[in-house]
């Protein structure tokens, strides 16, 4: 299927083509109305990894065919689940954190307004066909007059928005590949947490705005925020004659690439005591997994 065309009048149209033109990798269209959704090729609906039968399976056999393929190994089923959920859910957040970094509008997606298709030639990380449900907007918004605005008080009320946004997309998918990633709840959502930080860290580099989007997430996420666990928490290390690093944080959940390669566990993982080393081209490497 070609990509749909932008929607008219879309509160989101503008965040999405800009997401394009920082990161060609991933592609955004928006359905119009009476417009079906992609199917067949490698599309599959967010609704599909939810309920996690033939969809899901298929989708994870991507995966498990990529790991032989690029490690000549073949990697635990929670494993290649957990790789799953990455590359989908790295993408899916920015649907929801981009239009808000960007125009301070923030849109609603259940699983059934969203689908995905890693497999299209030319985007590493793949496309997405969205059908957005309303969308949150400041009172000053000009696009507070178009159908679906729905107008908050403030900042902080925009930043429930998206927290809300996201949880409301991702729990469906996350007990979809709960089970088989054979994790639960705290887990899965400071996997969520991670993949809100990371994503959107990684695209704000590559529009050169690094340093705003560190201090939103750290209002977005400070770390009290359920269902969410753990914080954007960015630092700072000291290098050896005591000047200061690229900003890294520590994730707060594993991405499982030690399983594949014991010797390459990342200086920010979990797992690692290393606190203080430096990870300067962790944003990238996060992305590149995406892929």
């Amino acid at each position: 299927m070609g990509g749909p065309m932008p929607v008219p009048g879309s509160a989101v149209a503008d965040a999405y083509a800009r997401l394009a033109e920082a990161f060609p990798a991933l592609a955004v269209t928006e359905l119009g109305t009476g417009e079906e959704a992609p199917r067949g090729g490698g599309w599959v609906a967010a609704s599909e990894l939810a309920d996690a039968g033939t969809g899901l399976d298929a989708f994870l056999a991507w995966d498990d065919t990529q790991v032989l393929r690029d490690y000549g190994q073949q990697a635990r089923p929670d494993v290649i689940a957990s790789f799953g959920l990455h590359r989908y859910a790295w993408p899916a957040c920015l649907l929801i954190t981009v239009p808000w970094f960007l125009h301070r509008r923030v849109p609603r997606y259940p699983v059934t307004h969203v689908s995905f298709d890693r497999t299209a030639p030319g985007l590493a990380v793949g496309r997405m066909a969205v059908r957005p449900e309303g969308f949150a907007c400041l009172p000053d918004d000009p696009a507070a007059a178009l159908p679906g605005a729905r107008v908050v008080p403030d900042e902080e009320a925009l930043r429930a928005e998206v927290r809300a946004a996201v949880a409301q997309h991702l729990e469906p998918v996350l007990a979809g590949f709960g089970p088989r990633m054979r994790r639960r709840g705290h887990a899965l959502w400071g996997m969520a947490t991670d993949e809100i930080v990371e994503s959107l860290w990684y695209v704000a580099q590559l529009l050169g705005e690094e340093e705003r989007a560190m201090r939103e997430l750290e209002l977005l996420l400070p770390g009290a925020t359920k269902p969410y666990v753990g914080a954007a928490a960015f630092r700072r290390p000291a290098g050896p004659g005591g000047e200061q690093e690229r900003a890294t944080r520590d994730r707060v959940s594993c991405c499982m690439f030690y399983t594949l390669r014991p010797a390459d566990i990342c200086a920010t993982c979990p797992r690692t005591c290393a606190k203080d080393s430096a990870t300067a081209g962790r944003a990238t490497t996060v992305a590149a997994r995406a892929s």
